[in-house]
């Protein structure tokens, strides 16, 4: 299995592990400590020997940070992970809303004139730290330390990961590394930027077209890199033994050299104050080095696919489509088993939607599966284990959202399937929630416009009755990548322009704590809009799906739905019917016909 489901937090080891974390900071002169969920390269995902806020507090969810003071400590998450962390950690730890509450502000309160808030300078990016100075009154320090205190009293940390580091192949890619690297040092020549600092993992396994393993579902190694306009050289920090006998051609350096590299640099040189480790900016500084803050160079060219790459997605997504039509044909067969009394649970689920995936040809999956059944649908990054494992039950719908990594392509996607007869109340916010995913499935919009100018047509439908729901829209994908990747995004917040060649996920949902949660996902690729008779000469953008898997028909209300809705499903269940032909067992292919009938 590429999923385990053993119970990754130790919630009741929390409180000695407060008192141990407090005692290293009294000794360190520290009034206050940031414990972050992300690791050196700002990773959504994180290595063990990176899992400090999962160690101290017992949360797993993908984000959020504690805040630790001599008489408090609050956990900060968003909306997604409120039912989550309550569950996750023990008493000593205060969920705190965030964004709602900043940790500045937060911090305010629980502290006097003089105190010192300590960070781990690796940890957190400059315009963290500049926010969180920002927000905090005169005479509160914030002050780097190292060692990290949690570090410090972490007796059996993990050690780094080794993971082997191989060759992504170029026809895939769409471009050779050496064109990657002059597409880079040209935009640096133009900026008048002598170097470029690069901490993201993806942004570095894009440009040297590699990938690794060093973090679970995610192909990509830890590593820093130095790329030097004049002379197109790169020059990366990594530990040679990922490599084995791989000769990439490249000068390597060990990862923790970085810091004293940097300090030798003329300037100027880019670097993310929103990705790259505060201790770079630092060593620069401390150095006299020329800064130019600006975005990680690769982000916007890695956003935007190549040709080969788009087309090797849409074979990645039919072969992960077969999976999935597999995989609901066992479901509804499993459905009938439940209705006759047949104990399966979540675990069952997931087990058997992997073996599907790798039949598939998939590598590994781009996350853990998230099998929801009934309230436990409502945890939007729900994941299960053998102490939360539950059983499907007749009249609650079960939300499965999951994705396979290919080596031609990152798929992701949801799908909320009933197990017996749906609820009217079921039925409606399926409805809403799917309404939401056809408006976005069908927007056309000028070229320059960003996530958030589209985020409102999936969430309207929702609006209408009062309802909405805590996450984003829609967010980046990679190629055989990161299955979060920016900067592309569709939500409130996001100002990229949304470009040709661009993944992103198309995903509203609506959740009732205790009851059940309802999300509808597909991928889709930004592409040039189709012209329209009477269209002036402006350039529109438009959205080309990549996922093709049914639509449970059951929970869809067609009185509900306009003409064009109709329309819209109905022509995408054709597609996914010609599509899947030829690709699918002949009881999957027949379970396919009856579930992509017209409405």
């Amino acid at each position: 299995m590429f999923q385990t489901f053993e119970t990754a937090g130790e919630r009741d080891k929390g409180p000695e592990r407060l008192a141990a974390v407090r005692a290293a900071m009294a000794e360190a002169g520290l009034d206050a400590l940031l414990v972050p969920r992300a690791d050196a390269h700002q990773g959504e995902y994180v290595a063990d020997r990176d899992a400090r806020l999962r160690w101290l507090t017992g949360f797993t969810g993908s984000a959020g940070f504690c805040v630790v003071t001599a008489d408090a400590a609050g956990i900060f998450v968003d909306g997604r992970y409120t039912v989550q962390v309550k569950e996750q950690v023990a008493y000593c730890f205060t969920p705190v809303p965030f964004p709602k509450v900043k940790a500045g502000d937060w911090l305010a309160e629980h502290l006097g004139q003089g105190a010192r808030v300590g960070f781990d300078p690796w940890l957190h990016t400059r315009a963290e730290i500049e926010s969180l100075r920002d927000r905090l009154a005169p005479g509160i320090g914030v002050v780097p330390v190292e060692p990290n205190p949690v570090d410090a009293v972490w007796t059996d940390q993990p050690a780094p990961p080794q993971g082997p580091v191989r060759l992504f192949p170029d026809d895939i890619a769409g471009k050779t590394r050496a064109q990657k690297i002059e597409e880079i040092c040209a935009a640096l020549d133009a900026a008048g930027q002598h170097f470029a600092v690069l901490s993201l993992p993806d942004s570095i396994a894009w440009l040297l077209n590699i990938r690794g393993s060093d973090i679970p579902r995610n192909p990509v190694p830890h590593a820093f890199a130095l790329i030097e306009a004049g002379t197109r050289e790169v020059r990366l920090f990594i530990d040679a033994a990922k490599l084995g006998d791989l000769d990439l051609g490249l000068p390597l350096f060990p990862p923790e050299s970085i810091v004293q590299a940097l300090s030798q640099l003329s300037g100027p040189v880019r670097i993310d104050r929103d990705s790259a480790p505060y201790i770079f900016g630092h060593a620069l500084e401390e150095s006299g080095v020329e800064i130019a803050w600006a975005s990680d160079p690769c982000l916007l060219p890695k956003a935007r696919k190549t040709e080969a790459e788009i087309a090797a997605t849409r074979l990645a997504h039919l072969r992960d489509g077969a999976a999935m039509c597999a995989f609901l044909q066992w479901l509804s067969e499993t459905e009938t088993r439940v209705l006759d009394g047949a104990r399966v649970t979540e675990i069952d689920v997931v087990t058997a939607l992997e073996g599907f995936r790798r039949e598939a040809g998939a590598e590994d999956i781009s996350f853990e599966t998230i099998a929801g059944s009934g309230p436990h649908g409502a945890i939007v990054h729900y994941r299960v284990t053998h102490d939360t494992d539950r059983a499907l039950v007749a009249g609650e719908p079960l939300l499965v959202d999951s994705g396979g990594q290919y080596e031609d392509g990152t798929t992701d996607i949801t799908r909320t399937v009933a197990i017996g007869a749906p609820t009217d109340e079921q039925i409606a916010a399926f409805t809403r929630v799917l309404k939401g995913m056809i408006a976005l499935s069908r927007a056309r919009w000028p070229k320059g416009l960003a996530g958030r100018d589209l985020d409102a047509l999936a969430r309207a439908p929702l609006w209408r009755h009062g309802l909405d729901y805590d996450h984003g829209t829609g967010h980046g994908v990679g190629v055989n990548l990161s299955v979060h990747e920016g900067p592309q995004r569709i939500s409130r917040i996001s100002t990229t322009p949304l470009e040709a060649g661009m993944i992103l996920s198309n995903e509203p949902g609506y959740y009732r704590e205790g009851a059940f949660g309802i999300r509808l996902e597909n991928l889709v690729a930004v592409e040039p809009a189709h012209d329209l008779p009477g269209q002036d000469d402006r350039e529109m953008l438009s959205f080309e799906t990549l996922t093709w898997v049914p639509i449970d028909r059951r929970l869809i209300d067609v009185a509900a739905l306009s003409p064009g809705e109709r329309a819209w499903i109905d022509t995408y269940h054709a597609g996914v019917a010609s599509r899947m032909a030829g690709r699918l067992t002949p009881e999957v292919a027949e379970w396919v016909g009856r579930a992509t009938a017209p409405l």
